[in-house]
C-alpha cells in the first residue's frame, strides 16, 4: 500500500466527504469520509468519472461542480441526493470550489459533501408530531381534532364534518374510519352534490330490474357496497327534501328498500356526513329538515380554513413536493424565498386543494431544483408584486414585508403573527430586532400572549 502524503492525511481527518476532479471530470482524490458516505473505495473512485461514482440527482443536469468550473462561482450547502454503492439514496449537502495550481491556473474542482441522513430522520420524527393519518398540521385547532378522532372513531355514532371546500373533510372521515372497529370494512364516499336527485337515490339505495327504463338488471347501491364498513355522504346539504325523508328513515330504523323492491334491507353501515354549508342556517331557512339535522349532528367536527392555519403552509408545501417528486420522477427540492412569500400571503379561497394545485402547476413549469415565482400561477405573482413591489424580490425585503403584514393583520400581537408566519415567537422577535422593525407602544398582545 502506498504511503499517504500530508494532503491525504489532512483530507482523511475531515468528517465531511471530499473529492477533487481534473478538467476531464475524473476523480483525482477521494477521502475516507467520502468512502464511508458513498460505500465506494478510494481505489475504485480515483480515476473514474465523478458521475459514475455519485449518480446524484443533479448529475445529468444542474451539476453544481460543473456550474462552478464554468462560472467560477462556488456553490454552498446545496441539498441533493446521491445513490450509494448498494443502491440506497442518501441525502447530502454539497459545496463546491475551483482547484488552482501554484500559478493560479484552474486545474479542476473540489466538492465537499455532508451526510444529512440523521438530520432527515430527525426531521421525519418531528413531522410525525404534526401528522395524523394523512392529515398534516401544526395548528392548535387541528391538533385538538387529532386528539378527538380516536375517541369518535371508537363509537358507532353519526358524525358531521363541516368545513369549506378543500379543507380536507374526506381525509378526516377516512381517518375516523381507519381508527374505527370497521377499519377492515369498505369506505364508500358519495358526493351528493355531484348527482341529480333521481340518480342519487338509485346510486345510494340501488334498484331492481324493471324499476325504471333501462334498468335491465339489479344493481347494488352504495349502502349495500358499504355493508360492514363506513359510508360518507359528502355535501349532504345539497340533497332534496324528498331524499332527506328517505335518509331520515334509514338513520332512525337502519333499514331501506332498493328502488322497485318491496324487500326491506337492514343497513349495517356507519354513516358520516360532510358539508361546506352551514346546515343550521339551512334549517332556519326551511331547506334542510331539522329532524335530519339532529340525526346527523350527533358529533360535529369543524375544520378551519387554510387562512386560519397559515402556519401549516410550509409543512403542506413540503408534503406536496415529496408527493409530486414521486409522481413525476423530478427532484425539486425547495421553494425560493420569493415564491414562499407569494404562497404564504395568498388568501386561498380553495384552501388546501388550491395550494396543492399551485404546487402541481409549478412542477409542470419548473425545470430545476427550486420553485420560483415564475413557476406559480399568475395570480400568485401579482400578489407578490403588491406585497414587496416589482423587482424587489430579495429574501430580506420579502421577509420584512411578510413580517410587517402579519403584525398589522394581528394588531401587532407577536404570538398570533408568528403563528401566521409559521415560525416560533422567539424567532420572530429576533427578526424584528435584526431588521429594526418598529412596534407601536401599545399593541394587540394580551397579558398571557406577551
Amino acid at each position: 500500500m502506498p504511503m499517504k502524503n500530508d494532503k491525504d492525511i489532512i483530507l482523511d481527518s475531515i468528517s465531511d466527504g471530499v473529492f477533487t476532479v481534473d478538467k476531464n471530470w475524473r476523480i483525482t482524490s477521494f477521502n475516507k469520509a467520502a468512502e464511508t458516505i458513498t460505500g465506494i473505495k478510494n481505489t475504485d473512485a480515483v480515476g473514474s468519472q465523478c458521475s459514475y461514482v455519485f449518480r446524484a440527482s443533479i448529475c445529468e443536469c444542474g451539476c453544481a461542480l460543473r456550474h462552478t468550473m464554468e462560472t467560477g462561482k462556488p456553490v454552498t450547502n446545496k441539498a441533493i441526493y446521491i445513490v450509494r454503492a448498494d443502491g440506497v439514496k442518501v441525502p447530502v449537502s454539497i459545496s463546491t470550489a475551483l482547484l488552482r495550481d501554484r500559478d493560479g491556473e484552474i486545474i479542476g474542482g473540489v466538492e465537499t459533501f455532508r451526510d444529512l441522513s440523521l438530520e432527515e430522520e430527525l426531521k421525519r420524527e418531528l413531522n410525525k408530531q404534526y401528522s395524523f393519518s394523512d392529515i398534516i398540521s401544526r395548528n392548535h385547532r387541528m391538533h385538538e381534532l387529532f386528539a378527538l378522532i380516536p375517541t369518535i372513531a371508537g363509537s358507532l355514532s353519526t358524525v358531521l364534518v363541516e368545513g369549506a371546500s378543500g379543507t380536507g373533510k374526506e381525509l378526516v372521515c377516512r381517518a375516523i374510519h381507519n381508527h374505527s372497529p370497521r377499519k377492515n370494512g369498505p369506505f364508500i364516499a358519495v358526493n351528493c352534490g355531484a348527482l341529480p336527485d333521481t340518480l342519487l337515490e338509485s346510486e345510494l339505495f340501488g334498484y331492481k330490474a324493471g324499476a325504471f327504463t333501462d334498468a335491465r338488471t339489479d344493481k347494488k347501491g352504495r349502502f349495500a357496497l358499504a355493508e360492514g364498513g363506513t359510508i360518507l355522504l359528502d355535501e349532504i346539504g345539497d340533497i332534496s327534501p324528498a331524499l332527506q325523508v328517505r335518509l331520515l328513515r334509514l338513520l332512525q330504523e337502519r333499514t331501506y328498500e332498493a328502488l322497485g323492491s318491496e324487500k326491506t334491507v337492514k343497513a349495517d353501515v356507519r354513516i358520516l356526513a360532510a358539508t361546506n354549508k352551514n346546515l343550521e342556517t339551512l334549517v332556519n331557512e326551511g331547506t334542510f329538515r331539522q329532524d335530519l339535522y339532529y340525526r346527523i349532528n350527533v358529533m360535529k367536527l369543524s375544520l378551519p380554513s387554510l387562512n386560519e392555519r397559515k402556519e401549516d403552509i410550509p409543512l403542506l408545501i413540503e408534503h406536496f413536493l415529496h408527493h409530486f417528486n414521486k409522481l413525476t420522477g423530478k427532484q425539486i427540492e425547495t421553494v425560493s424565498g420569493a415564491a414562499m412569500a407569494a404562497l404564504m400571503n395568498h388568501d386561498y379561497p380553495g384552501n388546501i386543494r388550491e395550494l396543492e394545485n399551485a404546487i402541481e402547476h409549478a412542477f409542470v413549469l419548473c425545470g430545476g431544483a427550486t420553485i420560483l415565482p415564475a413557476h406559480l400561477p399568475n395570480h400568485y405573482k401579482v400578489h407578490l408584486d403588491s406585497l414587496i413591489g416589482p423587482g424587489a424580490e430579495t429574501l430580506e425585503n420579502i421577509e420584512i414585508a411578510a413580517i410587517n403584514k402579519a403584525l398589522k393583520q394581528n394588531a401587532f400581537n407577536r404570538l398570533a403573527a408568528a403563528r401566521d408566519l409559521g415560525i416560533h415567537k422567539t424567532t420572530l422577535h429576533r427578526k424584528i430586532k435584526r431588521y429594526g422593525i418598529k412596534l407601536p407602544s401599545k399593541d394587540g398582545r394580551s397579558s398571557q400572549n406577551q
